[in-house]
């Protein structure tokens, strides 16, 4: 663990990971452009707090444009709407012989290897929760599921050290030749998220909710028929069964699926998604655009039918714009559920 490592974003997913690799001993760098986070991480060492674990651990962190010298490895951990110009600043100081891990929401990769090189982006699937409470302090949340891999599948010694890095935080962490569909798979269950972000509720209680079961079964299966018509294989992960949406499932598997969705995020300390955050709380645009959006884009190219992602997308917007969230507003989505599908609320 002696090469340092750089993470290009210190909120919940890149702080988390670089306090416990800090805390092992791992030279980490965090960088994330927050002056106030940088400030009192520097000051006062980053803290992590929650169910899972508790503890402060100092670190080393800087603004974007403090950033000196090569990495040979480095985590971008910034939300989509960021992503362009984090990249395009890491890419500044990756070596030439350097890999970028996406430890992002969506899917990053073929776009990242266009900007940092062809071969040069480690694929990253992580599902561990937490949130951003206040400068130099962290929620985690609960566990979950974590895989890499390289984009052509084949198992590499740096593919082998970015798992170890995951495993100081989670030694269950996985090198799989997989990790795009784990996240096909977790695009499935990010427009899920988004549909509960439309309302006050929990995830759980939005899940449990039995007159919308049908409406978040419907996005996950329209953004798991894109996937299979893109020829992706999606894996599931934490309660979500791709399978359970897939053209021809018994509706017995999508009921079967929610219930272990609402179990898993029952068993956590962040009962609402960042994307509520987003709206609710830090007044701030989501990933939709990196998401549902990416989703309806694709299936425009594909030629499949989209429509309920469609509206989601642009309920997401006016939300984002000031409208209030509401049961009404997913209520407003359920509107869009074809006629085939709408036996499936009750």
């Amino acid at each position: 663990m002696s090469a340092p490592v750089l993470i290009w974003g210190a909120g919940a997913i890149g702080g988390i990971l670089g306090a416990y690799l800090a805390r092992a001993g791992q030279e980490v760098l965090l960088v994330d452009a927050d002056a106030g986070h940088v400030a009192a991480m520097n000051r006062d060492g980053l803290t992590v707090e929650g169910p899972v674990d508790a503890f402060t651990v100092p670190v080393r962190a800087a603004l974007p444009e403090e950033v000196e010298g090569r990495f040979d490895l480095a985590f971008l951990c910034v939300k989509g709407p960021q992503t362009e110009a984090a990249a395009g600043q890491l890419a500044r100081v990756l070596a030439p012989d350097g890999a970028g891990v996406s430890a992002q929401n969506g899917l990053f990769e073929p776009w990242l290897e266009r900007i940092f090189g062809q071969g040069r982006v480690i694929g990253c699937f992580v599902n561990y929760s937490g949130d951003y409470i206040a400068p130099g302090r962290l929620l985690f949340g609960n566990r979950g599921k974590i895989a890499v891999g390289e984009m052509d599948g084949a198992m590499t010694d740096r593919l082998a050290r970015v798992q170890a890095l995951f495993a100081v935080l989670d030694p269950e962490a996985e090198a799989s030749p997989r990790v795009m569909d784990y996240l096909w798979g977790k695009m499935g269950y990010g427009a899920m998220l988004f549909a509960t972000a439309l309302t006050p509720a929990s995830m759980s209680d939005n899940f449990a909710a039995p007159r919308f079961r049908g409406v978040f079964a419907g996005v996950a299966r329209e953004v798991m028929q894109v996937a299979a018509a893109a020829g992706a294989n999606p894996l599931g992960f934490n309660g979500y069964d791709p399978a359970a949406y897939m053209p021809g499932a018994a509706p017995e598997a999508a009921e079967a699926s929610l219930d272990a969705l609402v179990a898993f995020n029952r068993a956590t300390a962040k009962t609402h998604s960042g994307i509520w955050r987003d709206i609710a709380i830090r007044k701030r645009r989501t990933e939709v655009d990196f998401q549902v959006g990416a989703v309806v884009a694709e299936a425009e190219r594909l030629g499949v039918a989209v429509p309920l992602c469609r509206a989601l997308a642009g309920l997401i917007r006016e939300l984002e714009a000031g409208r209030p969230q509401g049961w009404d507003v997913l209520e407003e989505l359920a509107g869009h559920l074809p006629a085939a599908d709408c036996s499936a609320i009750v």
